[in-house]
């Protein structure tokens, strides 16, 4: 179990790295923050848009914020989800994180999986 939030940090920034391989670019890749983004042009509900938001990984002052924006973007997904990772859902899109064993990691895997499919589905990333 790790609580440590630079180790949990570079856990989950490792976990959504690959993705920088399938279609998203990685904004912002520094020692707290690591974001994923579609640059794609789309329209979503009607508004153009030349860039879409996936996930990303903060270190904040007391928890680790995973942005997952699939769950925002379709309600839904949170029918795919453990309870135990929507109990550290807060808000619309950032779960809270200042415990990861394998456990909630597979799940958080298993999120960003059906994530990309979803984004896949929808043309929104390349």
């Amino acid at each position: 179990m790790k609580t440590d939030f630079v180790e949990i940090f570079q856990t989950i920034r490792a976990t959504l790295q690959p993705y920088a391989a399938l279609g998203f670019s990685n904004r912002v890749n520094s020692e707290t923050v690591y974001e994923l983004w579609s640059d794609k042009n789309v329209e979503i509900e009607g508004r153009k848009r030349t860039e879409v938001f996936f996930a990303s990984v903060v270190i904040q002052k007391n928890h680790v914020g995973f942005y997952y924006m699939p769950v925002y973007a379709e309600p839904e997904m949170k029918t795919v989800f453990d309870p135990k990772l929507l109990k550290l859902l807060k808000g619309k899109s950032c779960f809270h994180i200042k415990k990861l064993d394998e456990e909630l990691l597979s799940m958080i895997e298993s999120a960003l999986a059906e994530g990309y499919k979803l984004y896949k589905e929808k043309g929104w990333v390349a």
